[in-house]
């Protein structure tokens, strides 16, 4: 568990304030590291802040260039809102390293990690190059569940709070505003989800963890035996004849990733593959993180009679 209490958490905020806070007619300016994370900063600082998201719904977020126009976005920032558990580690240290402020450097209010703050599925027992893309913080990709965002949502009102205390009414209000659509939308994803428990699936990558864990989704095997690194052929056979064993209904993979291995697998084994947004962005219709996650869960609700009326689901026609 990586999540620190919410009071302590505030009070350190709270006591870095004059360190930090702008003047009251300055707009915050929000440096988000994934569309996600700029989405909640839009939907908690509304207009009194200012968002950049320094990558894109159609991305792999392990593997961004730190290009110069994300170095003199980083410069102006007020306020870093990051995935951490070391996703953003091949980059976002150049970034930081390149004149970003003392307000959104580590231990600051303005340097929010996402990881640091709910509880990190999957750490690993041991860490050792060998075993691949292994994340020595656990798995990172906390914004798959619904449960985290409203976590993050409040920790993101304090740090806001916190810079900008001015306007920290506003915030608080949002917040409130922001917790009673996303509690209504998350019980409806709820019941939603029943219907889905104990799916068994094949994956592409450890990207579910935490949507598996919501929606109690069984993994039946992942196409990557080392994560991070492509599959080999030997791999995919002992997939394939695994899938051939189990009562698996489909293969699930992330917008970004290859096609080649699900197609592959998807050919051999009759299994449909479902594409699922990432995150905020990654299809036309996923605008916001509610869109997101209900975009996610038609994806899954098609899988039974694998109809090929939903976009992202269906066998290859090759």
């Amino acid at each position: 568990m990586h999540r620190l209490p919410t009071r302590t958490l505030i009070a350190g905020c709270l006591a870095a304030a004059t360190l930090s806070a702008l003047p009251a007619s300055a707009e915050v300016r929000v440096f988000a590291c994934e569309p996600e994370w700029a989405s909640l900063a839009e939907e908690v600082g509304g207009s009194d802040v200012t968002v950049y998201s320094a990558t894109h719904g159609g991305q792999d977020p392990h593997h961004i260039r730190a290009r110069p126009s994300l170095i003199a976005q980083i410069r102006r920032a007020d306020l870093l809102f990051c995935s951490g558990a070391e996703l953003e580690i091949g980059w976002l240290p150049v970034l930081m390293q390149r004149g970003a402020r003392l307000g959104i450097q580590p231990g600051q209010p303005g340097h929010l990690m996402a990881a640091e703050h709910v509880d990190v599925l999957d750490p690993p027992a041991v860490i050792d190059r060998s075993l691949g893309d292994v994340h020595a913080s656990g798995n990172p990709h906390v914004h798959v569940g619904p449960r985290n965002i409203r976590l993050l949502a409040t920790e993101l009102a304090a740090r806001l709070s916190a810079i900008d205390p001015d306007r920290a009414d506003a915030y608080q209000s949002r917040l409130a505003d922001f917790h009673a659509r996303w509690d209504t939308a998350t019980a409806e994803w709820d019941a939603r989800g029943e219907a889905l428990r104990g799916t068994p699936l094949i994956v592409q990558h450890a990207y579910w963890a935490y949507l598996f864990d919501w929606l109690g989704l069984e993994r039946v095997a992942s196409m990557e035996r080392i994560p991070g690194i492509p599959p080999s052929a030997p791999h995919l056979q002992e997939v394939l004849a695994h899938s051939r064993s189990t009562n698996v209904k489909a293969i699930i993979r992330a917008n970004f990733e290859p096609t080649d291995a699900a197609e592959w697998l998807s050919e051999r084994s009759g299994l449909p593959i479902v594409e699922l947004p990432s995150t905020v962005g990654s299809f036309p219709e996923v605008t916001d993180l509610f869109s997101f996650f209900s975009e996610i869960l038609t994806r899954l609700e098609a899988i039974p009679d694998q109809s090929a009326s939903v976009p992202g689901i269906g066998r290859p026609t090759g």
